[in-house]
């Protein structure tokens, strides 16, 4: 059997700014994806039809995949479903109407299979419907960071350490966003709870590493690698776990889940990074020069 043993780092050889340097530079350069987006497109994420709203289509054809788009008189999306043979999700703006006659007059059927069939299921969102969802979906989101924040300065009551976990926590989120922008990955309500999700995942990294070096005894570099064996076995566990649950949801066709998975792998590969780096430069900064001051 393989053992997983987390390797002592020799944080000695690197200053603060050094170990800073990296994860604030990943940090600025999502920024400016996001604000490029924001530019772009009028919103900060790739939005999905729950938040937008929309149409989407199931379809059984024979008509060829690169041919579907072109059978409709709104602009489509045409998504293959990797566990059913022939079959569409085609996805239409909220303005779109009489898509599935259009379906069913436009598109070949397969063989054995009526015109009438060929239409699986019609879902639809209006868009002031999406637009609600949106604004509870960011509500959500922000509510839980300020509660997150609100409850790692009651717990520390200094603020060095706990501005060290909001913003460790705040990259954890931001970074992810700007990789799902670049990977067509949208945000729907699934990507939302994977966010939600993350914010959870980092404070329990960054706690356990501040409990460590502030709370016990040991010297810090000690206390250091002794939250790293706990925190870095726990985040790779799960990183592990969802790499897994996105590559099988993948093959079956089960686009939720998939982009769940990737939106908390990269979530938790970043959380790695930054607290290990971001965090730890910050506390031993806190540690040998700012409780001096």
């Amino acid at each position: 059997m393989v053992a997983f043993e987390v390797p002592e780092v020799d944080y000695t050889q690197y200053t603060n700014r050094q170990l800073a340097a990296i994860p604030l530079a990943v940090l600025a350069v999502a920024l400016l994806v996001i604000l490029g987006w924001q530019l772009t497109t009028g919103a900060p994420v790739r939005l999905g039809m729950e938040f937008t709203g929309g149409t989407e289509l199931r379809v059984q054809t024979s008509t060829p995949p690169s041919e579907i788009s072109t059978a409709f008189d709104e602009e489509a999306t045409v998504t293959p479903v990797q566990t059913s043979a022939n079959t569409y999700i085609v996805t239409f703006p909220p303005e779109a109407e009489d898509i599935a006659q259009q379906a069913r007059n436009n598109l070949e059927p397969v063989q054995g299979q009526s015109t009438a069939d060929m239409v699986k299921s019609v879902q639809g969102t209006s868009a002031s419907f999406g637009e609600s969802t949106q604004r509870l979906a960011l509500m959500g989101i922000g509510l839980a960071f300020v509660g997150m924040s609100v409850l790692v300065f009651l717990m520390f009551r200094t603020f060095v350490p706990s501005i060290a976990v909001v913003i460790s926590a705040f990259s954890d989120i931001v970074i992810p966003v700007a990789l799902m922008n670049l990977l067509g990955i949208p945000l729907s309500l699934g990507t939302v709870a994977a966010l939600l999700m993350l914010i959870g995942y980092s404070v329990d990294s960054d706690i356990l590493l501040n409990n460590h070096i502030l709370r016990r005894s040991g010297g810090f570099y000690e206390s250091t690698h002794r939250a790293m064996r706990t925190g870095v076995t726990m985040t790779v566990t799960s990183l592990s776990a969802m790499a897994v649950m996105s590559v099988v949801a993948y093959f079956f066709g089960i686009d939720l889940l998939a982009s769940i998975g990737i939106v908390l792998v990269l979530g938790l590969a970043t959380d790695l990074m930054n607290t290990y780096m971001l965090n730890l430069s910050l506390l031993r900064w806190y540690k040998y020069e700012g409780v001096s001051r």
